[in-house]
């Protein structure tokens, strides 16, 4: 490609919940610019992640895992976002595990076949299988299922592949110019960057015992000479996860305050102060407008 043949446009990286997308933006990026954990629906936003090369800038739209049960406000949001990215996209990253095929990536697929968008899959997790030679009959399933553009075996927890995937996704984005600066990551602010790190320590440490009913909000946000000072109110939904959340004599909010600090620290290179409190608001998660006051894309 010639410096007039510059290449820019939005890939949309969908799958069904807990398959990896978060992981595959962070290991191209290379840096975090989505949270992960072992819990499914951890990524709750449409998050942009800017990835630029010398004749092209790629996009990449992570979202919301789509799933079958949206019986809450907060899923069925969560599946319009997702739905959402794939009509903004030019290009589709259909996000599948290797060895495992199930219901939910069936209705995933059937979403993209219903948006006509150009789709190449990936098959992450490929470090889990031993014979290297299963990967041809998983190939070959999956080339049944769709007329994908490209099957690319990969692993975004270990890198391999990957270098295949950015060297495959120019030729398919339009001639255009950058559609943002050099040096953007993301198009999220420090306050969003800081309440999700916030929300992953919970998330790894309360995957048992409260999985979708809290959420954080950062009330103050103050970058000053001496470093970063920030207030944080975690919400829940019943005052019985607030007890959990605190834990026994403040133990656990504790030790959550320190692991999001040390994570804090480092993501801003700064000393960070943190204080956190643990407020109810009854059923925020089944609710628009409480979603809307809390952050979320609502329409």
């Amino acid at each position: 490609m010639n410096k007039q043949e510059h290449r820019c446009g939005f890939v949309a990286v969908v799958g069904r919940p807990n398959v990896g997308k978060s992981t595959l933006i962070n290991a191209i990026i290379g840096r975090k610019v989505s949270i992960v954990s072992p819990k499914p629906q951890t990524t709750r936003h449409r998050i942009l992640a800017v990835h630029n090369e010398r004749d092209s800038q790629t996009v990449f739209v992570d979202t919301p895992g789509l799933h079958l049960n949206a019986n809450k406000a907060m899923n069925r949001m969560m599946n319009r976002t997702a739905a959402n990215a794939l009509l903004d996209a030019d290009l589709v990253l259909l996000v599948c595990e290797a060895d495992r095929w199930t219901t939910e990536d069936d209705a995933v697929l059937a979403r993209v076949r219903e948006s006509g968008k150009p789709t190449m899959v990936l098959l992450n997790k490929i470090d889990r299988i031993k014979q290297k030679e299963e990967l041809l009959g998983l190939i070959a399933a999956m080339s049944e299922r769709h007329q994908f553009l490209e099957i690319l075996p990969l692993s975004a927890k270990n890198g391999e592949n990957l270098d295949r995937l950015l060297s495959l996704l120019p030729e398919r984005l339009p001639v255009s110019p950058p559609l943002f600066p050099d040096d953007m990551v993301s198009d999220r602010d420090d306050m969003f960057r800081a309440a999700e790190l916030i929300r992953e320590k919970l998330t790894w440490e309360l995957r048992h015992e409260l999985p979708y009913g809290l959420t954080v909000q950062i009330e103050r946000f103050d970058d000053e000479a001496e470093g970063i000072s920030m207030h944080a109110v975690i919400w829940v939904e019943r005052d019985s996860q607030k007890g959990i959340v605190v834990g026994k004599g403040g133990a656990l909010l504790k030790k959550i305050g320190t692991q999001a600090r040390i994570e804090l620290k480092r993501h801003y290179r700064r000393p960070v102060h943190l204080e956190m409190w643990v407020k109810v608001r009854d059923n925020w998660a089944d609710s628009d407008k409480d979603l809307a006051q809390l952050g979320y894309d609502v329409p």
